[in-house]
C-alpha cells in the first residue's frame, strides 16, 4: 500500500468523526436542523446555499429523493455560515472530550503543521474538485487541533473529488459504485444501502445492471468487476498523490505515527466499526 492511501486512511477518522459525534447533532438541532439535514447542510455549507441538485452531484452516491428532503429546506433554518460555525465548535468540543490532554501537546502542533503543509501544497489545484475548492475558501482556524481537523477535511475532499472522477470514468452511477464497494467486502451492503437512502428495489436493479455488464455475479465481483474496482482505487490514489508527495514518504510516515493513536481513539469512541477494521489491518493506518 502506498503512503498516499495509508496517510489518507490514518487521517480519515479524524475528519469523519464529526458525522457521528453527538456534539455535532446537538449543535445542528439548536439551529433547527433535524435528521439528515445536519449531515447534508454541514458538509455542503462551504458551497453556499446551493440547490439539492448540487449536493446530489457532489456527494454522488445518495438517493436524490433523500437529499431533496433536507436541501434546500436547511438553508431556510440556518445560514451556511452559521452551520459552519456550529460544525467547527462541535469539532472543538468533541476533540477535547475524546483526546483530552493531547489537544495541547507538542505532538498536536507538529501533526497540524505537517497536515497543513500537505493541504496547502495543492491549494491552487481546484479544477474538477468542487467540494475541495469550496473548503479552501474557508479560513484556517487558529488552534492546532482545529488546524489538523481542517487540513484532514481538505485532504479528504481533495481525494474524494478525484474518486468521483474515477467512478465517472468507469461508468458507474452512484448506487452502482456503492454496490461494487459492498461487493469488495469492505462494508456491508445493507449499511451502504440504508445510509445512502436507497430502497431494496433500487439496489436489486443496480445489481442487475452490473450483472448484465459482467461486473457482478451472485452479489460478488467477477474478475472483470474486481479488476475495474482496483483500477478505480489506483486512479484515485494517483489523483490524490500531490499533497503527500509534497511531504515525502518519511514525513508522511511521521504524520501517520503522530495521528494514528488519536484516530484510533476517535474511531473507538464514535465509529466502532472503523476501529474494528483498523485492528484487522493495523499497518494501513
Amino acid at each position: 500500500m502506498t503512503w498516499v492511501r495509508r496517510t489518507w486512511r490514518t487521517l480519515e477518522p479524524l475528519h469523519g468523526m464529526i458525522y457521528f459525534a453527538p456534539e455535532a447533532d446537538a449543535a445542528y438541532r439548536q439551529l433547527g436542523l433535524t435528521g439528515r439535514m445536519g449531515y447534508f447542510a454541514s458538509r455542503a455549507a462551504a458551497l453556499g446555499a446551493v440547490r439539492a441538485e448540487v449536493v446530489v452531484a457532489t456527494f454522488y452516491n445518495f438517493n436524490p429523493q433523500v437529499v431533496r428532503k433536507a436541501i434546500p429546506a436547511a438553508w431556510s433554518l440556518a445560514s451556511p455560515a452559521d452551520i459552519l460555525d456550529a460544525r467547527l465548535n462541535a469539532v472543538d468540543t468533541t476533540l477535547r472530550r475524546v483526546l483530552g490532554d493531547a489537544i495541547d501537546s507538542p505532538e498536536m502542533s507538529q501533526a497540524a503543521a505537517l497536515a497543513r503543509e500537505a493541504a496547502e501544497a495543492v491549494s491552487g489545484e481546484l479544477s474538477g474538485r468542487p467540494l475541495y475548492a469550496a473548503h479552501t475558501a474557508l479560513p484556517w482556524p487558529d488552534a492546532p487541533h482545529l488546524v489538523l481537523w481542517h487540513a484532514a477535511t481538505l485532504l479528504r475532499e481533495f481525494r474524494g473529488d478525484g474518486h468521483l472522477a474515477a467512478l465517472l470514468a468507469a461508468g458507474l452511477t452512484g448506487i452502482e459504485a456503492l454496490v461494487t464497494h459492498a461487493a469488495t467486502g469492505a462494508v456491508p451492503a445493507e449499511t451502504l444501502r440504508v445510509t445512502r437512502g436507497w430502497t431494496e428495489a433500487d439496489w436489486a436493479a443496480a445489481e442487475s445492471r452490473l450483472e448484465d455488464r459482467g461486473r457482478l455475479r451472485d452479489g460478488s465481483l467477477t474478475d472483470q468487476g474486481r479488476s475495474e474496482r482496483e483500477a478505480i482505487e489506483e486512479a484515485t490514489d494517483r489523483m490524490a498523490t500531490a499533497p503527500y508527495a509534497a511531504l515525502g514518504d518519511d514525513r508522511c510516515q511521521e504524520l501517520c505515527s503522530l495521528v494514528r493513536p488519536w484516530s484510533m481513539q476517535l474511531a473507538a469512541e464514535l465509529m466502532p466499526w472503523a476501529a474494528a477494521r483498523a485492528s484487522r489491518h493495523p499497518r494501513t493506518g
